[in-house]
């Protein structure tokens, strides 16, 4: 999937960050590789200030690290960061999950039951970026329908440092998430077990934190 590619006008600043980030997840943009703005705006069909605001964003979000007058580069893929990373957006799922269980329509978990299909289908099949975007579709509802702001823009933060080793584990022949654990957390909000739907959601994330230490 080619995600460096020229970008309409509009919210330039926000449009390269997402595409910058988009293309280091994918692995388009390898670790330790340096990065130049000026090489990239062209790539994006921007000028330089916009990938520069950019730059700076995903140095603040760990994907990128700079020396002033040097470098820019991609960093690399840590075990420790990953951990840390997995740590902070699995309690921001717990806490989301707490507060949307009560909540959920019945449409909600038809999204999250078609979502759940899609994954497992992706898995199967090997396809990498469909099976991400339909995890990150599932657990969105949730995270949309409790509301919370704050949960949202920290999973939003961190979960790219959390992909950039999945994708790597299921280039590997790996799968770094489970239906069945989906399918349990499902069930689980479908009769409205909020305790149950938070341990499982526990569960998931701490599979993920264990990919970084997969010995």
């Amino acid at each position: 999937m080619e995600t460096l590619r020229p970008l309409p006008r509009t919210l330039l600043r926000d449009r390269a960050y997402a595409a910058i980030r988009d293309a280091i997840v994918a692995g388009e943009i390898e670790p330790g590789a340096v990065v130049r703005d000026a090489d990239l705006a062209e790539r994006l069909g921007l000028s330089r200030a916009p990938v520069r605001e950019a730059f700076a964003r995903l140095v603040d979000e760990g994907l990128l690290e700079s020396k002033p007058q040097s470098y820019t580069r991609v960093t690399p893929l840590v075990a420790a960061d990953v951990r840390d990373a997995a740590a902070v957006v699995g309690a921001m799922h717990e806490l989301v999950t707490r507060v949307a269980v009560p909540r959920l329509r019945d449409a909600d978990l038809e999204e999250m039951r078609a979502a759940n299909d899609r994954f497992a289908t992706a898995v199967h099949t090997g396809d990498v970026d469909e099976a991400l975007r339909a995890d990150d579709e599932l657990h969105d509802v949730l995270v949309r329908v409790s509301g919370n702001r704050a949960a949202a823009a920290t999973v939003a933060r961190y979960t790219p440092l959390i992909r950039r080793l999945e994708r790597q584990r299921f280039g590997e022949g790996g799968s770094c998430r489970s239906a069945g654990l989906h399918e349990r957390l499902i069930e689980a909000c479908a009769d409205g077990d909020t305790d149950g739907a938070v341990r499982i959601t526990a569960d998931i994330w701490r599979t993920l934190a264990d990919l970084a230490d997969p010995d």
